[in-house]
């Protein structure tokens, strides 16, 4: 393959060291050559309107748009919040899928990972981003799951993850560019950017 697949990751956490940013970097580190992953932040999206599709929708708006748009496919790293996804990862799916039937979301191949410091690993926030991801028209890796439970005590140090996660990271990944090369063929996720 010539160019590596562009995958946009949205983390569901806005502190500035949360611990899904810090997973998203390692991911970002352990990504095999065929998958480039690349951070589109959320927090500077106004929240989403209705009014605003009729009108000039704002910058922040057009400009999230448009890199989901080119991106050949979305990976989500959130916490769980309340037994669901965080608000402003909600509201990043519902600027990106208006106006109605101009979904930038529709058909790109999805990952989840969740991550929580109880016992249950983000399951709610995931299986909520994943009732969304239907009525969105994501198809998401089905296998392997990722809930990353006790998450404050994976860490080594600031920069990396004890080697059970690390090597259970980069098979997921791995696993996720083979589904979209079984799934979707590369040529074909290249033409629909």
């Amino acid at each position: 393959m010539s160019h590596p697949l562009d995958i946009a990751v949205l983390i569901g956490s806005l502190r500035h060291g949360s611990i899904s940013r810090k997973l998203a970097e390692i991911l970002k580190a352990l990504a095999p050559p065929e998958l480039h992953l690349s951070f589109v932040e959320i927090g500077d999206l106004p929240l989403y309107n209705q009014d605003f599709d009729n009108e000039k929708p704002p910058e922040a708006w057009t400009k999230f748009r448009e890199r989901i748009q080119t991106s050949h496919g979305v990976l989500f790293v959130t916490p769980e919040y309340n037994r669901s996804i965080p608000a402003v990862l909600k509201n990043a799916l519902d600027v990106g899928s208006r106006p109605f039937g101009r979904s930038v979301w529709n058909g790109k191949p999805g990952a989840i990972i969740g991550s929580s410091p109880g016992t249950m690993g983000g399951f709610g926030a995931v299986q909520h981003l994943r009732q969304c991801m239907v009525s969105l028209n994501v198809p998401v890796l089905q296998q392997p799951e990722v809930y990353i439970s006790n998450v404050d005590k994976v860490f080594v140090d600031e920069n990396g993850v004890n080697d059970s996660l690390r090597h259970f990271l980069t098979e997921f990944l791995l696993q996720y560019h083979k589904w979209i090369e079984k799934i979707f063929g590369v040529e074909n996720v290249f033409s629909k950017t």
